[in-house]
C-alpha cells in the first residue's frame, strides 16, 4: 500500500489505498464475488504479490531517477554560485573603476570652471569697450546731426535704436549742463529724440494690437518697458481693448466678458499682467460702472424714491456679483481689498443716507397701504388709545369701561385685510434685504432694527391693533337682541397676521440681528406686542357676556310655562323642548367659531369661561319654573341635550358640572320614597343641602305632606 502510495501521488487524482486495493481484487479473476463466481484466495494472494512486485521495482527505478535529478541540481547550484562570485569581482572593479572616473570628471570640471572665470574676466571689459565704442560711435552720429547708421535709418531695428537711444539719454543726464560734455550732450538729455521714439514705439504697439499681433505687442511692450511712457502704453492698451466692447445694455455682463478676454491675453504680451489687468478693472469702475450708475440713479433720486432704492439694490448687487467674477484673476496680493475700494468709490455717496431713504420710503408706503384700504371701506380711523401695557391691565382687571366709548356698529367689517397685511410684509421684506445687502456691516443690526420698528408701527399698532380696538368697541352689551359679534373674526384674522408677521421676524430680521445686542431689542418689542394683544384680546371676553346674553333672549323667547308642567301629562309627544334646540344649536355655532378665531391655550381658556357661564345660566333658567312628572322628565332631556353639547367645548370641568346638573334634574322626577338615597349618591352627596332643596322645591308635589317628611 505504501509503493502504491508513493506512486499513485505523482497523479492527478489523490491516492486513496482501500479503492485501490478493491479495484486490484475486482480485476483479478476469483478475486470477488462477480456472476456468481468462486472466490479464490490463492489466486488472489499470488495476484497482490505479483503486483507488490512491480511496484518495488518501479520505486527502485524512480529513486535512481530522483538522485540523479539530485546529483544534477547539486551541480549547477555550485556552478551558479561560482558565477555570481566572478560577478561580484567584476562589479568591484568597475566600481573602482566609476570612482576615478568621477573624480577625474570633478577635476576637470573644477579646471574648466577656473578657466572660465578667466575668460569671462577678460570678456566683460572687452564687451564694455566694444559696446562703449559702439555707443561713443552713435553719440559721434548724434552730435553731427546726421544719423547714418542701419540701426537708425532701418525702421525694423527699432528695438536696437530704442536700446542704444535709452541708453545714450541716460548718459547725457547724468552730465552736469553746465560742463563742456554736458552742454555736447544736451541734445541727447532733450525730450526730442527721446520721445519721438517712446511715441514711434506707442504707435507700433497701437497698430499692432490693432492687427492682432501678440507677439509683436509683446516685443515693443518690452522695449517700452524701460521707457517712461511705458505706462502710456498700457493706458492705450486699455483704451483700445474697451472698443466696441459695451455696445449692449448689460454693461456689468460686457465687464465680465471683457475682462475675462482679456486675463486670457495679457500674460502674453506684459511681463506684469496682474498690474495691467487691475488697471483696466478700475478703469471700468471709475469710467464706465460710475458714469451708468450716476445716470440710473439720479435720475430717480428725489422724485421716485421706491424706484431709486430698486435701482441702487439692484446695481450694486450687479456690481458685487460682478467683483465677485473677477476675484477669479490675479490681481495682486489683496484684490478683496483693491474690489471693495472700487465699489465703495462708486456708491459712497448713495450708501451714506441709505438708511434714512428706506425709512422714509417704507413709512409713506406703509401710511398709503393702509389709508387706501380704509378708503375703499368708506371708514375715516378713529383715535385710540395709547396707554401702554400696565394701562391695559388695569382696565381688564377693574373690567370696567372696555370699550372705547359707546359701542358702534361696524357693520360686520373686521378692519382687517390679508391683502394689506401682504403688501406691508413684501415692502418689509424688500427692506431687509436691501438692508442686508447696503448696509455696512457695523450698522446692519441697527438699520434692521429700525426697519422692524416700521413694520411694528403700521402693522400691529395701525393695522392690527386698530382693529382690535375697533372690535372692543364694537362689541354689543349683553342685553342686545340679535347682537352680531364679530369680534371673534378680527380674533380669526388678528392670529392669522400675527402668524405671518412671526415668520417674517424668524425668516429676515433674526439673521440679520443674531450676533448683535439688537436681538435682546427686538425680541423685548416682539415680546410687548404679544402681550399687548392678549390683553386686548382678553377684553373681548365680554363677547362672552352677548353670548350668554343671546342665549337668555332664545330661552326667554322660546322656552314656555307650559313645557315643564303640561295640561295633559299622558300627551307628550316631545323629547326635548324647542327652546333647548336654538339653545344648543347656537352654542355649537359658537364654539366652532372660537376654536376657528383663537389657538393653543386660548381656545380652551375662553371655552372653560364660556361654559362656565353657559352652565349658570342653565342652572338659573331651570329655577324659574314649576315641574310635574311629566315636565321633569322633559327637563332631564334638555338638561342631557345640553350635557351633549358640553361635550364639544372639550373641556372636563364644564363636563363635570352638566353632569352634576344632569343629576339634580333627577331630583324632579324621583319617587318620594327615594330622594334620601338619589340625594347621597356620588355625584350629589359632596353638593350643599339647600342646593338640593332648591331643586325639590321646583317639584309641583312639593308642598304634600310625604314630600315635605321624605326630604326633611
Amino acid at each position: 500500500v505504501a509503493l502504491c502510495k508513493g506512486f499513485f501521488f505523482c497523479g492527478q487524482e489523490p491516492f486513496v489505498a482501500d479503492e485501490y486495493i478493491e479495484r486490484l481484487a475486482w480485476r483479478t479473476p476469483g478475486g470477488g464475488s462477480r456472476g456468481g463466481e468462486a472466490f479464490d484466495p490463492k489466486r488472489l494472494l499470488e495476484e497482490f504479490v505479483n503486483h507488490i512486485q512491480e511496484l518495488q521495482v518501479m520505486d527502485e527505478r524512480i529513486q535512481r531517477k530522483v538522485e540523479k535529478l539530485e546529483q544534477q541540481c547539486q551541480k549547477e547550484a555550485k556552478e551558479f554560485a561560482k558565477k555570481v562570485q566572478e560577478l561580484q569581482k567584476s562589479n568591484q572593479v568597475a566600481f573602482q573603476h566609476f570612482q576615478e572616473l568621477d573624480e577625474h570628471i570633478s577635476y576637470v570640471a573644477t579646471k574648466v570652471c577656473h578657466l572660465g572665470d578667466q575668460l569671462e574676466g577678460v570678456n566683460t571689459p572687452r564687451q564694455r569697450a566694444v559696446e562703449a565704442q559702439k555707443l561713443m560711435k552713435y553719440f559721434n552720429e548724434f552730435l553731427d546731426g546726421e544719423l547714418k547708421s542701419d540701426v537708425f535709418t532701418n525702421s525694423e531695428k527699432i528695438k536696437e535704436a530704442a536700446d542704444i537711444i535709452q541708453k545714450l539719454h541716460l548718459i547725457a543726464q547724468e552730465l552736469p549742463f553746465d560742463s563742456l560734455m554736458g552742454f555736447c550732450c544736451y541734445p541727447l538729455s532733450s525730450p526730442g529724440k527721446y520721445h519721438d521714439l517712446e511715441c514711434q514705439l506707442i504707435q507700433e504697439f497701437t497698430s499692432a494690437q490693432r492687427r492682432g499681433e501678440i507677439s509683436r505687442m509683446r516685443e515693443v511692450a518690452a522695449v517700452l518697458l524701460h521707457f517712461k511712457g511705458y505706462s502710456h502704453c498700457v493706458d492705450v492698451y486699455i483704451k483700445q481693448c474697451q472698443e466696441g466692447a459695451f455696445l449692449r445694455n448689460d454693461v456689468f455682463e460686457d465687464a465680465a466678458i471683457l475682462c475675462q478676454r482679456v486675463n486670457k491675453q495679457v500674460g502674453e504680451i506684459f511681463s506684469n499682467p496682474e498690474t495691467v489687468l487691475a488697471k483696466l478693472i478700475q478703469n471700468i469702475f471709475e469710467v464706465k460702472l460710475q458714469s451708468y450708475v450716476k445716470d440710473q440713479l439720479e435720475e430717480h433720486r428725489k422724485s421716485d424714491a421706491e424706484q431709486y432704492l430698486k435701482n441702487l439694490y439692484d446695481l450694486y448687487t450687479r456690481t458685487t456679483n460682478l467683483s465677485s467674477k473677477l476675484m477669479e484673476f490675479n490681481l495682486g496680493t489683496d484684490k478683496q481689498t483693491f474690489l471693495s475700494k472700487l465699489i465703495k468709490a462708486i456708491f459712497i455717496s448713495y450708501l451714506e443716507n441709505y438708511i434714512e431713504v428706506e425709512i422714509g420710503y417704507l413709512k409713506s408706503r406703509s401710511a398709503m397701504i393702509l389709508q387706501r384700504y380704509y378708503d375703499s371701506k368708506n371708514h375715516q380711523k378713529r383715535s385710540i388709545g395709547t396707554g401702554g401695557i400696565q394701562d391695559l391691565k388695569e382696565r381688564l382687571r377693574q373690567r370696567t369701561n372696555l370699550p372705547l366709548g359707546p359701542s358702534i356698529d361696524t357693520h360686520g367689517e373686521t378692519f382687517l385685510s390679508q391683502d394689506v397685511v401682504v403688501n406691508l410684509l413684501q415692502e418689509t421684506k424688500q427692506a431687509f434685504e436691501r438692508c442686508h445687502r447696503l448696509s455696512d456691516p457695523s450698522d446692519l443690526p441697527k438699520n434692521a432694527f429700525r426697519i422692524f420698528s416700521m413694520l411694528v408701527e403700521f402693522l400691529c399698532t395701525e393695522h392690527i391693533d386698530y382693529a382690535l380696538e375697533t372690535g372692543l368697541a364694537g362689541i354689543p352689551s349683553s342685553d342686545s337682541k340679535n347682537a352680531n359679534l364679530y369680534f371673534l373674526d378680527v380674533v380669526h384674522q388678528a392670529n392669522t397676521i400675527f402668524h405671518l408677521f412671526d415668520k417674517q421676524f424668524n425668516d429676515h430680521l433674526m439673521p440679520l440681528i443674531s450676533s448683535s445686542p439688537k436681538l435682546s431689542e427686538c425680541l423685548q418689542k416682539k415680546k410687548d406686542i404679544i402681550e399687548q394683544m392678549e390683553v386686548k384680546l382678553d377684553m373681548g371676553i365680554d363677547t362672552l357676556n352677548c353670548m350668554i346674553g343671546q342665549m337668555k333672549h332664545i330661552l326667554a323667547a322660546e322656552q314656555k310655562k307650559t313645557d315643564f308642567k303640561p295640561e295633559d301629562e299622558n300627551n307628550v309627544l316631545i323629547q326635548y323642548t324647542n327652546a333647548c334646540v336654538k339653545v344648543c344649536g347656537y352654542v355649537r355655532k359658537q364654539v366652532e367659531k372660537i376654536r376657528n378665531s383663537m389657538d393653543g391655550k386660548n381656545v380652551d381658556t375662553v371655552l372653560m369661561e364660556l361654559g362656565v357661564r353657559f352652565h349658570r345660566l342653565i342652572y338659573e333658567h331651570l329655577q324659574q319654573y314649576s315641574y310635574s312628572c311629566m315636565g321633569g322628565m322633559l327637563a332631564i332631556c334638555d338638561v342631557a341635550e345640553y350635557r351633549k353639547c358640553a361635550k364639544d367645548f372639550k373641556i372636563a370641568l364644564v363636563l363635570q358640572l352638566f353632569d352634576t346638573l344632569h343629576a339634580l334634574c333627577n331630583l324632579l322626577v324621583v319617587a318620594p320614597d327615594n330622594l334620601k338615597q338619589v340625594c347621597s349618591g356620588e355625584q350629589l352627596a359632596n353638593l350643599d343641602k339647600n342646593i338640593l332643596h332648591s331643586f325639590v322645591q321646583l317639584r309641583v308635589d312639593y308642598r304634600s305632606a310625604r314630600l315635605a317628611r321624605h326630604f326633611s
